[in-house]
């Protein structure tokens, strides 16, 4: 244990002042309000020891709350336990807290402190602790502590460790550099280039076409690849369900409150012409009218005006617009016939030259053209409402013990049954998220609950059984399976062909002589090659100068050709830019396993004591 205090993950590195200082801001305020982590097994406060210092409980409690939260907000839902532990979160954090209540033993021994008026500092520069006005607010203080079951001594003396921790990291990891020969050679890897051709065989480059699968060959291969042909897991569930698209055509509806609606709604129907416009604005009137001039006169053209102006298109775009959008200025637009400028005319900013680019036409829906579709509106509307008047007459049924069988008999709702599988592509009744999230968590057991769905209907459902993964016949697969037998067939004949070309390459052949070469002069180590496999640029770069190897992917076959090496750049900003980087990335990992070994080291030294019934207490906790 004491031998692996750190996870092999690269960090990065903080000011010393600030490391710890603002893990334990995070911990007292990721919420642990109803988590208790004050109490375990009646009276267990510590997990353990290291040297003098014990390991406190609420800190390992508080740690692993953390990192389960960070979890849940990557995976997006709440992560269990159970499933932290499956991740190592629970020994990755026992390892981080080994290491810190070591850096705080090593401080206490060697004397590194810090005074009140530091903590204080800290304290008062924590947002979380201030106040409407932005200064601390002692109360604010008080009441943050309280929720976390935290007082103001627990609080304060964990800062003054934090500080004093952060002094002595800072010690350990500060003034490393990077060798110069380390970062000349590793530049010169980065940045070495290759230069390569690429010639890429298809199907009509095979001596004859790939034959037409057998029964036999389609047997074989769906045997030889049953699991690619096999249903995954399912639960098979039976469900009733109310949706307003099935019970909207049996609704009814008033010819006057569609009228209504319609009346409501008549800007939707009734579109006036418009013009697409653009409105460019000048300080007065006589420079509107001197910049027509010029127009008229083709010294200039309307988009140079604008470039005069400093302006771009965009910024003069007004869009369609309307008579009424127009002011003033409608008359002069709308007189234009065809695209053009008008003007200069008054707006809203001013004289201005307006140019129209476009004429939509205006758009006149009647009330019998529309009544269709405000008819569909207010009948799924109806129904929507109708749904709804419903549902605690059908949660009274499902809460007396009836069946879904006699719900769907009493209620008239659709009664059907389904294999669900979370990972295939939703449709049906599984295309409603409601419908996805309870049926992801229905287990044995469940009573139906009734369930609101998005679009305002209602499910309740029932798991009948768990259906293993079960073998797809053949029958129902027979094109996924000549077309996976096709692709296999197709790749194997590509390969023999790529292996004959090479061979006859390298016999003296030229590579142009079996098609069309891709030439790239010079890419580095994380370039990219459109439409070519992974493996391309990893095998160029292992490649020697002249050699000429096969190159399979998924759906790819080729042959590469080495035609170059190129050193890395040593002159220029990229070339800089580079061993800079790899400068500080050295440094860095320079100093993490310094700072690993010394804590490895204090651990060692200091002994550590597990306590592994008070950790299966926190861990009861958490479950």
């Amino acid at each position: 244990m004491a031998k692996d205090t750190e996870t092999d993950r690269p960090r990065k590195k903080m000011k010393p002042g600030n490391l710890v200082v603002w893990v334990i801001l995070v911990l007292v305020m990721i919420g642990l309000g109803g988590f208790g982590v004050t109490n375990f097994g009646g009276g267990i406060t510590t997990i353990g020891r290291v040297g003098d210092r014990d390991i406190e409980t609420t800190d390992y409690a508080r740690a692993l709350q953390q990192e389960m939260d960070a979890l849940s907000a990557q995976f997006g839902q709440p992560i269990t336990f159970s499933q932290a532990q499956a991740f190592g979160i629970d020994q990755q954090v026992l390892r981080n807290v080994i290491t810190r209540t070591a850096l705080d033993n090593e401080a206490d021994r060697i004397g590194i402190s810090v005074g009140d008026a530091t903590v204080a500092a800290e304290i008062t520069a924590m947002r979380a602790f201030q106040g409407t006005a932005g200064l601390f607010d002692r109360e604010t203080y008080r009441f943050t502590l309280e929720r976390n079951n935290l007082t103001e001594a627990q609080f304060e003396a964990g800062i003054r460790s934090d500080v004093a921790r952060s002094i002595l990291q800072g010690a350990i990891v500060g003034g490393f550099t990077a060798p110069p020969v380390v970062v000349d050679r590793l530049a010169a890897w980065a940045g070495e280039r290759r230069g390569f051709s690429l010639l890429t065989l298809t199907e009509a480059d095979l001596p004859a076409p790939v034959a037409a699968p057998t029964d036999a060959d389609l047997q074989t291969f769906y045997d030889a690849n049953i699991d690619r042909f096999t249903r995954a897991e399912a639960k098979r569930i039976t469900y009733v369900a109310l949706l307003p698209e099935t019970l909207a055509p049996t609704m009814e509806v008033d010819e006057q409150a569609l009228r209504d609606l319609y009346d409501q709604r008549i800007d939707e129907f009734m579109i006036p012409e418009k013009r697409l416009v653009e409105r460019l604005v000048y300080p007065t009137e006589d420079e509107a009218q001197a910049a027509k001039a010029r127009l008229d006169a083709g010294e200039v053209t309307f988009d140079q005006l604008v470039a005069e102006r400093g302006l771009t298109l965009d910024d003069i775009d007004l869009g369609d617009v309307s008579r009424t959008d127009l002011g003033a200025a409608a008359d002069a637009v709308f007189a234009l016939t065809e695209p053009g400028v008008a003007g200069p005319a008054q707006s809203d900013l001013g004289p201005a030259l307006f140019r129209m680019n476009a004429i939509l036409a205006a758009q006149e829906t009647s009330f019998e053209d529309a009544q269709e579709t405000l008819g569909a509106e207010l009948r799924t509307d109806a129904a929507r409402r109708a749904i709804g008047a419903r549902i605690d007459e059908i949660d009274d049924l499902l809460a007396s013990g009836a069946d879904l069988e006699e719900v769907a008999q009493d209620t008239g709702m659709e009664l059907a049954t389904l294999d669900y599988i979370p990972s295939d592509a939703p449709e049906g009744i599984a295309a409603y998220p409601a419908f996805r999230e309870a049926a992801d968590a229905l287990a044995e057991g469940d009573f139906p609950e009734v369930i609101q769905l998005d679009d305002g209907g209602i499910v309740a459902l029932r798991l009948d059984e768990i259906v293993p993964p079960t073998p797809i016949p053949l029958a129902e697969v027979r094109d996924d399976v000549a077309a996976g037998w096709q692709a296999e067939a197709l790749a194997k004949a590509l390969a023999t062909r790529a292996e004959a070309i090479r061979a006859e390459v390298e016999g003296g052949a030229s590579l142009g002589a079996y098609g069309i070469v891709s030439v790239t002069r010079a890419i580095t180590r994380d370039g990219f090659v459109e439409d070519a496999p992974e493996t391309l640029l990893p095998t160029v770069f292992a490649m020697d100068e002249g050699a000429v190897q096969v190159i399979a992917g998924d759906g790819f076959t080729g042959l590469v050709r080495l035609d170059g090496i190129l050193p890395a750049e040593t002159e220029g900003q990229d070339a800089t830019d580079l061993r800079d980087t790899i400068e500080l990335r050295a440094r860095q990992a320079l100093a993490q396993d310094a700072f690993s070994l010394f804590t490895n080291a204090l651990s060692n030294e200091a002994g550590i004591k597990i306590d592994q019934t008070a950790i299966n207490a926190v861990h009861a906790q958490m479950n």
